[in-house]
C-alpha cells in the first residue's frame, strides 16, 4: 500500500509539474485566463500529492520514501517526450534508466 501511495504522489507531482510547463507555454500565448486556469490546477495537485505524501511519512521512513520521488525526473521526461516532442540524448535516457534502477531498489525494500 505504501507503494503504491508513494507513485500516486509521484504521479500528481508530475502532473502538476506539466501543468506548470502548460501555463508557461500556453499563458504567454493565450492570455491571463489559460495561464491561471494552469496553475491553480497545478496547485490544487500538488495540495492533493501534499496531504497523501504526508499519510506515505506515517508508515515509511523518510530516509526511503524521499528518494522514491526521483520517480518524478522519469514520469516527467517521459510525458514531456509524448506530449511536447521534446528530444533527450543518449545519455539522459542512461540518467533515466539510472533514476529506475535507484528507484526499484529502494521499492524493493517495502
Amino acid at each position: 500500500m505504501s507503494l503504491l501511495l508513494i507513485l500516486l504522489v509521484s504521479l500528481l507531482s508530475c502532473a502538476a509539474q506539466l501543468c506548470q510547463k502548460q501555463a508557461a507555454y500556453l499563458g504567454m500565448r493565450h492570455g491571463k485566463k489559460k495561464l491561471i486556469m494552469w496553475i491553480g490546477l497545478s496547485i490544487m495537485l500538488l495540495g492533493v500529492a501534499m496531504l497523501l505524501w504526508l499519510l506515505v511519512l506515517r508508515v515509511v521512513p523518510v530516509s526511503v520514501a524521499y528518494p522514491m520521488l526521483s520517480l518524478n525526473f522519469v514520469l516527467v521526461a517521459i510525458a514531456a517526450r509524448l506530449i511536447w516532442r521534446e528530444t533527450y540524448s543518449l545519455q539522459q535516457w542512461f540518467g533515466t534508466l539510472a533514476i529506475v534502477a535507484g528507484v526499484a531498489l529502494m521499492g524493493s525494500h517495502l
